[in-house]
């Protein structure tokens, strides 16, 4: 299968050398601190592919990769960031050739293929458990609300903006839209809902019977169950992973119970959901996998 390299962009670059669906060798973060936040808001596309070749530099490979693949947050097609609201100075930046250019002095010419960093880890999640051979889907709860799917497929994938509401005052998704998935789950959109709370707390008060919080963690659930829905009623059943740091708060029982709502017609009856274990391994592991089977088909 050749070792691959992937890399992953989020809040920190992650990099790693990939054989056999698994990390060969040192996982390298850029920073290393995890405390340190937002470390590449505002910093060139041009200095942070620098810093990943460093990064790359520093794993010492023995001889080329055979592939490399890249994971990032926004909205990426044939290569070209073509809207990155996380990390704007990658909109409209050609990705793939800014990426082979600066690697082209380690390896000469390997293939680069980019993708949207939730794909990336849907890939990483089929890897590591084992589903390479189906189709599953993965929700990432963070700051943003993350969709990815595998096998990947050519598309936008940007379902954390599915519409879940019609009421007019859900207003708080990150991009401005109303009725947004990420306007009730994302990170920041609970810390601007609840602006006396931190996520935690909502969570904690709600378990202790508060009515808001009960309410609203009632909300969350129906909301993550109505854009499932809709994703299987769009794409058809199967495995629904969900990872990120806000997983945690996930009610797996309340979920299927909306979903048993949501979702009627017996040929679609075939879905599950799981919480699992996402993180920068899995996304870079799903980043060289992405990769390979773009070079071999």
């Amino acid at each position: 299968m050749g070792k691959g390299i992937g890399i992953v962009i989020s809040e920190r670059i992650s990099v790693a050398a990939v054989v056999d669906n698994a990390i060969d060798g040192p996982l390298r973060v850029n920073p290393e601190d995890r405390d340190i936040a937002d470390s590449l808001h505002g910093v060139p596309a041009e200095s942070i592919v620098q810093r990943i070749a460093q990064e790359v530099r520093e794993l010492g490979l023995s001889e080329p990769p055979t592939h490399i693949g890249v994971g990032m947050p926004g909205i990426v097609r044939n290569g070209t960031v073509e809207d990155s609201p996380n990390l704007i100075q990658f909109k409209g930046i050609y990705m793939q050739e800014l990426v082979s250019a600066a690697f082209a002095p380690m390896f000469g010419k390997i293939p680069v293929s980019v993708f949207n960093d939730a794909d990336v880890m849907a890939a990483g999640i089929a890897a590591t458990h084992g589903h390479l051979d189906r189709l599953i889907r993965v929700w990432t709860l963070g700051t943003g609300i993350g969709y990815g799917r595998y096998p990947f497929r050519d598309g936008f994938w940007e379902a954390g903006h599915s519409v879940v509401t019609l009421d007019p005052k859900e207003h708080f998704c990150g991009c401005g839209g109303r009725g947004h998935l990420e306007g009730i789950m994302g990170q920041r959109a609970m810390r601007l809902r609840f602006m006396d709370m931190e996520p935690d707390e909502i969570f904690e008060q709600a378990e202790a019977g508060e009515a808001r919080c009960v309410e609203f963690a009632k909300l969350w659930h129906r909301a993550l169950a109505a854009a499932t829905a809709t994703s299987i009623h769009l794409d058809g059943p199967g495995k629904f992973f969900i990872t990120g740091f806000n997983a945690r708060f996930i009610n797996v029982s309340l979920l299927n119970e909306y979903l048993h709502e949501m979702v009627k017609l017996s040929p679609l009856q075939g879905y599950s959901t799981e919480v699992v274990k996402g993180g920068e391994s899995v996304a870079v592991i799903g980043a060289a996998v992405n990769a390979l089977q773009r070079v071999q088909a």
